[in-house]
């Protein structure tokens, strides 16, 4: 039996695999440095720069990433029912905050764009999904579809075909017809028909981890293969003019299978930073904070920089030091985990050894 499993540490029940954590940690992180490069385009214009726009596709794969991670916890943990309180959880500590940042998002326009309308941006963001937290209206998706799976018994063994048929038709549909983004926005990548097969994959990883990591970290040179494969077929793809740095994106199904996999079996092998389980307790809050954080002082990074390189690391370490430092202060004020999410303090390395679980955050299962 795999280490990990041998030994663990229980809270309430509860119990979260530290790899689960390198996966969060390595997805925020990648969506915070995507979105760096994006800034500083948009403050002075896309560089020059061979495969800049490729390595903008790859990290594209963080948001699913993170949106399939919350269905693997999700599965592993309630696999047959979900707990009385478990809406009641979700909306106080996931959507709430989704609400809020729906809130702070408009006004952030309005600071940047004086003529917007806040009324209509706030229900844009709020009821449409319009601005960068639209992954949550995704995952409580995902939730209500594994209470149908689990109430009704539904077997993976047909849903998980019909589901990437279904995720491909609806992404082909988008991708034929670019008008719709034009006109609706990010609310056309809010249904989870495009995000279909990673619900019906990740269900299967969740229910089966024991299993699953047992095999990952069996065969966890060949996850490095498979991700260098993967890799390659999205370079494929970048050079014959699939180009969109998007995360909507039907061919980064396997990209995003394969490095999460290497990922999940190589962070059975790293040892329990307590930088991992800091940066992990905050990324709900970073997911959140950082766009906005960004859009306010890109411009400023940009024009104090002279090379691209120097302006998304400045941008990248300056946006993530602001958002977790944001986020401590506001989880200081008695609703602040109704902003920001429930931020938990993170055990230290004495406290748990290297292969133990760690203690969850609530509002990321």
């Amino acid at each position: 039996m795999l280490e990990s499993y041998k030994n663990f540490n229980k809270l309430g029940g509860k119990m979260v695999i530290k790899e689960w954590n390198i996966l969060r940690v390595i997805a925020c992180l990648s969506i915070v440095f995507v979105h760096c490069m994006t800034q500083i385009g948009w403050s002075i214009g896309y560089p020059n720069i061979d495969n800049y726009h490729f390595y903008r596709m790859i990290l594209s794969y963080a948001t699913p990433t993170f949106i399939v991670l919350s269905e693997i916890i999700l599965a592993n943990r309630y696999p047959d029912q979900m707990p009385q309180n478990f809406w009641k959880k979700r909306i106080k500590y996931i959507f709430i905050p989704y609400l809020a940042f729906a809130v702070i998002d408009a006004y952030v326009g309005l600071y940047l764009h004086p003529n917007t309308d806040v009324t209509r941006e706030i229900i844009n963001n709020a009821v449409f999904g319009r601005y960068e937290g639209y992954f949550i209206l995704i995952i409580f998706q995902f939730y209500a579809l594994h209470y149908l799976v689990i109430k009704y018994k539904l077997s993976m063994t047909w849903m998980f075909p019909i589901s990437i048929y279904l995720m491909a038709y609806y992404l082909d549909l988008l991708k034929l017809n670019p008008g719709l983004e034009s006109q609706y926005g990010m609310t056309i990548y809010v249904p989870f028909l495009g995000w279909f097969a990673y619900f019906t994959l990740a269900y299967m990883v969740g229910k089966n981890y024991k299993a699953v990591s047992s095999a990952l970290v069996k065969y966890r040179w060949i996850t490095i293969l498979c991700f260098i494969i993967s890799l390659a077929l999205m370079y494929f793809s970048y050079t014959y003019g699939y180009k969109g740095a998007t995360s909507k994106r039907f061919d980064l199904l396997l990209f995003v299978v394969a490095t999460s996999a290497m990922i999940l079996a190589w962070g059975q092998k790293i040892p329990n930073y307590r930088i991992i389980n800091i940066i992990s307790s905050y990324s709900f809050g970073i997911y959140l904070t950082h766009w906005q954080v960004q859009r306010l002082i890109a411009p400023h990074i940009a024009s104090y920089f002279d090379h691209t390189s120097t302006r998304v690391l400045a941008l990248f370490f300056t946006s993530l030091f602001i958002s977790m430092i944001l986020i401590k202060l506001v989880s200081l004020l008695p609703f602040g985990s109704y902003i920001v999410g429930q931020v938990k303090k993170a055990k230290s390395k004495r406290a748990i050894s290297p292969h133990k679980r760690i203690i969850p955050d609530p509002q990321q299962t």
